[in-house]
């Protein structure tokens, strides 16, 4: 897609101002500024009636006599904003233009060409206008098109996928679909470098912030829009204008033609439009799988009456092999960039609609049949309904890896946790929070697991599930209570820090004065002042041992 208007190079091309044998004077790196209109003018202060974006024709015969009043002229057109000046040789500078006007227009790189030989400027001006109207035109073609392409694809429902590749064939740019957390939805690249362009996405992403729904980022040539319908925003799309050769900085000359942006506001309507009907046309049947969830969880409907309503979902429970599921969002996830808290807090909902949805169709992906909807604000729950005990193991790994697929970032950001298979649906309850539970105890796992079961969350993950027991809270203050109590009448001196370094390095009394980063005597001496505060021989295994589930403990009691 070319620009609107005609740039003061493409005007020095056409053949009315060729006949008149131009020749650039000053101001060369200007001559890809666009023309918007042509003015002829003989009077030296025609800069008041000016707008700007002007080519101005000119025989001189107005203009000043003296330096001075030269200069001026051409500092009033070049703050005005005009594109060039062209001079027609012959009525009042024979030869050449005065230096004097060739040094101001190089200094304010004004382009400044003279007509050495003489040219009806009205053929200069229809030729031009005849440009812009033509390029006008185009510009309502193009804006029809676009309207129409966007229209067929609204009505077939078409996904992201297809919307943005459609943008980038018709913009002739890479086109971007991110959600709120900057992860990549969707892109084409419009044959460019796929892995250029999405190199760094997240970081590069957060430096865009032009203000407005719709703006163009200058300084990184992204013309980017908000996505989003009924006040509840989504994504950003956004289309990268591109350089052109000229200005020799990989900048683009200047902001993206109107077109341009109709069609990403356009593009991200459709997108926004075709989730709204998506979403509406599986809102009822989602409130139902939340409905009867919650009621397994909570015991809150007969049992009876909850897989009654399930089988009429088409999710029968009845002589199934069934398996409760949480897939949460772990415990950190604010990406590189993010500030925080409040940024947390705005992207949380999103967040979780984003992995309600992609738990959906990673189901539906794996060919696997179940109810599922989010359970509280970090976690969407997942009864797998399986047609026998064997195939297990199978429909948790084809349903991990298709939702891997679709967070490829899964191990830093999600989890996947499954509870124990039962054959009833009276004991659903037990699976489901099973897997609730060893989500909760995994989420600071870094292990690389697609789907965790209760063998792996380990003596931390007990202590995580036991961390609301009373009696677990009694034994923690009974081996550290006097050890925390000391440390918060000595705040700098923080002794609990000490234990833990000791017993994490195996009781290893050098290695643990390294891990605290302290010199061995006087590592020491607080480990003796330990001993003497808890009343324990820390040479004593089985002491050390008691300690250290202790200190386990209460690190699980302390986790949100």
């Amino acid at each position: 897609m070319s620009p609107v208007f005609p740039t003061v190079r493409e005007v020095l091309a056409l053949d009315p101002v060729r006949h008149g044998a131009p020749r650039l004077v000053a101001g060369e790196a200007g001559l890809d500024r666009p023309v918007r209109w042509v003015h002829v003018a003989e009077v030296p202060d025609i800069a008041t009636l000016l707008g700007g974006g002007e080519l101005v024709l000119t025989t001189g015969i107005g203009l000043p006599a003296d330096d001075a009043g030269l200069r001026a002229f051409i500092g009033d057109l070049a703050a005005v904003g005009v594109s060039g000046l062209v001079v027609e040789l012959g009525r009042r500078y024979p030869t050449e233009v005065p230096r004097v006007m060739a040094v101001a227009a190089a200094r304010r790189g004004l382009p400044l060409v003279e007509l050495r030989r003489a040219t009806p400027f009205v053929r200069i001006t229809e030729a031009v206008h005849a440009l812009i109207v033509d390029a006008q035109l185009h510009e309502l073609r193009a804006a029809e098109e676009i309207h129409q392409r966007f229209t067929e694809l609204s009505v077939e429902g078409a996904g992201a996928a297809e919307v943005v590749r459609q943008a980038a064939a018709l913009a002739g740019c890479p086109v971007v679909l991110e959600n709120l957390s900057r992860q990549v939805l969707a892109y084409d690249p419009a044959g460019e470098n796929a892995e250029l362009l999405l190199d760094g996405w997240e970081q590069h992403s957060r430096r865009l912030r032009p203000a407005g729904r719709t703006a163009y980022d200058s300084d990184s040539g992204w013309l980017v829009t908000t996505v989003g319908a009924r006040g509840q925003d989504w994504g950003r799309l956004l289309l990268r204008w591109p350089a052109r050769a000229g200005l020799g900085d990989g900048r683009p000359v200047g902001p993206p033609p109107t077109r341009l942006t109709i069609l990403v506001e356009r593009a991200a309507s459709t997108l926004a439009l075709g989730r709204l009907i998506r979403r509406d046309a599986e809102g009822l049947e989602r409130q139902l799988h939340h409905t009867l969830l919650t009621a397994l969880l909570d015991h809150s409907r007969p049992v009876d009456e909850i897989a009654l309503r399930a089988r009429a979902l088409g999710v029968p429970l009845e002589r199934r092999h069934l398996v409760g599921v949480m897939v949460r969002l772990r415990r950190d996830t604010t990406g590189p960039g993010e500030s925080g808290p409040a940024d947390a807090a705005e992207a949380g909902p999103a967040r979780l609609r984003d992995l309600a949805e992609a738990v959906g169709q990673a189901l539906r992906e794996a060919k696997l049949t179940g109810l599922t909807s989010p359970v509280d604000d970090q976690s969407v729950g997942v009864l797998l309904a399986l047609p026998e005990a064997a195939a297990e193991d199978r429909a948790l790994a084809a349903f991990a890896a298709a939702l891997r697929r679709r967070h490829p970032d899964q191990p830093a950001r999600v989890l996947v946790a499954a509870g124990s298979g039962v054959a009833s649906p009276r004991e659903v309850r037990r699976s489901l929070v099973e897997a609730r539970q060893v989500a909760e105890a995994a989420r600071r796992d870094s292990r690389d697991l697609p789907v965790f079961r209760l063998p792996h969350v380990g003596l931390a993950g007990l202590l995580h599930l036991l961390r609301d027991e009373p009696r677990l809270q009694t034994f923690v203050e009974r081996e550290l209570g006097a050890l925390l109590a000391h440390d918060a009448r000595h705040p700098r001196e923080q002794l609990l820090g000490t234990l833990r370094a000791y017993l994490e390095q195996g009781r290893n009394k050098s290695a643990g004065a390294v891990a605290a980063h302290l010199s061995r005597p006087a590592f020491y001496e607080r480990l003796a002042r330990i001993g003497r505060i808890l009343g324990v021989d820390l040479d004593s295994v089985e002491a050390c041992l008691s300690l250290h589930v202790a200190l386990l403990a209460l690190d699980a009691i302390r986790t949100p």
